[in-house]
């Protein structure tokens, strides 16, 4: 196979996508993808110095996971980051100078590309997900995650879609979970953020004395590296860490039909979340929401989200039925 050859089409490339139940990575898959080229340097230059909100964590590993309640957050354009990274002595004053590098990483996470590069619209098309088979699936359905070595994210699973990650500069490790082992990560929803159910164990330094089932999982491990795209697929969980002193990677979430039944649940989730929280001394509320949620909803709010994920949930039901009416007449 020349090198330009891709080893699966689109469309079979989807059709394992939409049905493996195992992690999996994607090797000369993304050869051709301007994206690549999205190292650190290229974005600073890209964004020129518009800031970006960093979170910062101990590098210290202790046996309760950081949870982004618990950590600082900074206001940073890339370049302030990169002088960071390197140890540049310059980073005395700024907003980086009350965190030492040796004792800090610091995770630009979780960003939206359509919103941070909403005046460059034309970078978008860097990301080209479908040769993956989603044509029309560009970087306007992606985030993009940067972080310093040591940076990660709790163990945690997504309700919703299955997740392509595109590794681009520096290695992850990526610790992966099956949807069997749920019951033994100890699953909570404090802190809430609508669609993240999180583990309370801290997966690289368990706490074997509180969470004794933790001993019966099976970690998938997997380091990813630049040019690779992992499939992460629906209900698996994962914790993930940077192990390099500079990562970047894109990702977009797939919507599966299990969705709609999934959206159900995370409408009461937040009915429920809510309800609680307004009943506590509101200022003893805040460890309750990820900071991605920004306040607690309205118990009318609520109802909303309720009402339309129940019917969107109809929706799909009957086209589904329809769908099967129609192949069997």
């Amino acid at each position: 196979i020349g090198e330009d050859v891709k080893p699966f089409t689109p469309e079979k490339t989807k059709e394992i996508v939409m049905s493996l139940q195992q992690p999996a990575v994607f090797c000369n898959m993304v050869g051709d993808w301007p994206a690549l080229r999205w190292n650190a340097k290229y974005l600073s230059a890209v964004l020129d110095g518009k800031t970006i909100q960093f979170r910062l964590g101990l590098k210290t590993v202790g046996l309760v996971p950081q949870f982004e309640t618990r950590c600082s957050y900074v206001r940073a354009t890339l370049e302030e980051f990169l002088a960071w990274s390197c140890g540049q002595p310059s980073c005395l004053s700024g907003p980086f100078s009350c965190y030492e590098y040796s004792k800090y990483w610091a995770y630009a996470d979780y960003k939206y590309i359509a919103r941070i590069f909403e005046d460059k619209p034309e970078i978008f098309q860097d990301i080209r997900w479908s040769d993956f088979g989603f044509p029309g699936r560009s970087g306007k359905e992606s985030t993009l995650w940067i972080g310093s070595e040591g940076a990660n994210t709790p163990c945690h699973l997504d309700s919703y879609g299955c997740n392509l990650v595109l590794q681009v500069q520096g290695r992850k490790r990526w610790h992966l979970f099956p949807p069997g082992d749920t019951s033994f990560l100890y699953p909570t929803r404090i802190p809430y953020e609508e669609s993240s159910v999180f583990s309370k164990v801290n997966i690289t330094n368990p706490d074997l004395k509180r969470f004794p089932k933790f001993r019966n999982t099976t970690a998938h491990v997997v380091t990813l590296s630049p040019g690779q795209v992992l499939l992460v697929p629906r209900h698996w969980w994962h914790y993930v860490e940077s192990i390099d002193p500079i990562t970047i990677s894109i990702n977009s979430w797939i919507e599966l039909d299990a969705d709609h039944e999934a959206r159900v649940e995370e409408a009461i989730t937040r009915m429920l979340v809510c309800a609680i929280k307004s009943a506590e001394n509101p200022s003893d509320g805040d460890p309750w929401l990820n900071p991605t949620e920004v306040e607690a909803t309205s118990h009318e709010i609520n109802l909303q989200y309720l009402n339309k994920a129940v019917s969107s949930y109809f929706e799909s039901q009957k086209a589904s039925e329809s769908e099967q009416l129609c192949s069997s007449s």
